[in-house]
C-alpha cells in the first residue's frame, strides 16, 4: 500500500504521482492542505516535515528524491513486495 502526503502547489508531489502512474502503482493521496494537517502533524505521521512524504507498506521512505533513488536502484520493487 502506498500513501503520499501532498499539497496543491508541490512540483515534487506531481512528479512522484506521475512516476507511480507510469509504473501502474495505485496510491492513496492525502492533501495536507485540504485535510488541514499541519507540518508538525505531518512530521508526527511520517517523520518528515516537507512534501511529498511517501509511505510504502507502512514504511516512511521520505520524498520524491528518495522515491526516485529506490526506483533507479531497482529497490522499489523489493520494498513493494514486503509485507
Amino acid at each position: 500500500m502506498i500513501i503520499i502526503y501532498t499539497t496543491n502547489w508541490c512540483a515534487s508531489c506531481i512528479y512522484a504521482k506521475k512516476l507511480f502512474e507510469e509504473l501502474n502503482l495505485e496510491y492513496q493521496e492525502i492533501n495536507i492542505e485540504e485535510e488541514n494537517i499541519s507540518r508538525n502533524q505531518l512530521e508526527q505521521l511520517t517523520s518528515g516535515y516537507s512534501v511529498p512524504q511517501i509511505i510504502i507498506n507502512k514504511k516512511s521512505i521520505g520524498g520524491y528524491d528518495q522515491l526516485l533513488y529506490l526506483h533507479q536502484s531497482n529497490k522499489l520493487k523489493e520494498l513493494l513486495n514486503e509485507k
